[in-house]
């Protein structure tokens, strides 16, 4: 899947656009970022509600291509435009990390 098909989904909402569309290999959840740094795969989404620009610092070290912050937690102007910087794609969702996780796996199965 690429990571516009994210966009498309139901309650899914991008709100840092600037990013290649390329191509999601892997899903990662997870708060704490040092978890994130040591598992998280390269070209994967970061599904989180860590909302800050330090997951964005993680997400780039790692090669996280999309972050999806859960439960509709506010995102903070710095960590935009962070992500806008590295080209990673960040989506707000109201679903939890449960329900966002079981359907990024499910789209990746396809």
């Amino acid at each position: 899947m690429k990571i516009s098909t994210i966009q498309s989904l139901k309650d899914f909402v991008c709100i840092q656009a600037e990013y290649e569309d390329t191509e999601v290999v892997d899903g990662y959840t997870s708060d704490l970022l040092s978890d994130v740094i040591a598992h998280a795969a390269e070209g994967s989404v970061l599904i989180t509600i860590q909302a800050h620009k330090n997951t964005v610092a993680v997400s780039s070290l790692v090669g996280v291509v999309a972050i999806l912050v859960c439960n509709n937690r506010p995102v903070l102007d710095d960590m935009l435009v962070a992500a806008q910087n590295e080209g990673i794609a960040i989506f707000r969702t109201s679903k939890n990390q449960f329900e966002t996780s079981h359907l990024i796996a499910q789209l990746l199965a396809h």
